[in-house]
């Protein structure tokens, strides 16, 4: 396993929409398991593939309390089949976007649907935090970030911040 490289804000790259993955192969394998080390390493409770720069429909989330007993998951290709009126408030960070949080509105319940590992297609329904990060992670999928969420003039700070410290650390500053 690889801890990989995380494209921060504003790479372009963040703003792509990922492919589908066509067949569960030994490299989407090592990609997961790359995935699943980064995001522990970063450390964090979800991961898109997009966000190691692989424009490939694969999110790693764990959302368990304790590292001795780790939940990990990885949904390939995953798709919200419904989300509930009924919404919730939480305070949502980014491995893109590192050391800043927001409240972000969202669905409080969602069903999903997915593949596994092992090719087998999983439904699913989740609230609270999963469901949050399951929403969050297929966002990123589709070139959604969580600061979409917010008022332009937060997301215009964000992004000056992000874009100032991209062009500092382009110059060796």
């Amino acid at each position: 396993m690889t801890i990989r490289p995380l494209v921060i804000l504003p790479d372009p790259k963040l703003r792509l929409v990922s492919e589908p993955v066509q067949a569960i192969t030994d490299e989407i394998r090592t990609l997961a398991e790359d995935m699943l080390e980064t995001m522990y390493d970063a450390p964090g409770v979800g991961l898109a593939a997009i966000q190691i720069g692989v424009p490939l429909r694969v999110v790693t989330i764990d959302v368990s309390k304790s590292e001795t007993e780790r939940q990990p998951m990885v949904l390939i290709n995953p798709e919200i089949t419904w989300a509930s009126e009924e919404k919730r408030t939480y305070e949502e960070g980014c491995l893109s976007i590192p050391e800043y949080y927001e409240e972000v509105e969202r669905p409080d319940r969602v069903r999903f649907r997915y593949m596994n590992l092992d090719g087998e297609t999983v439904e699913q329904e989740a609230g609270d935090l999963l469901a949050t990060c399951v929403q969050h992670e297929i966002d990123h999928l589709n070139g959604v970030l969580f600061i979409d969420y917010l008022s332009k003039l937060k997301r215009d700070r964000v992004m000056t911040k992000f874009r100032k410290a991209a062009r500092r650390e382009a110059s060796g500053a």
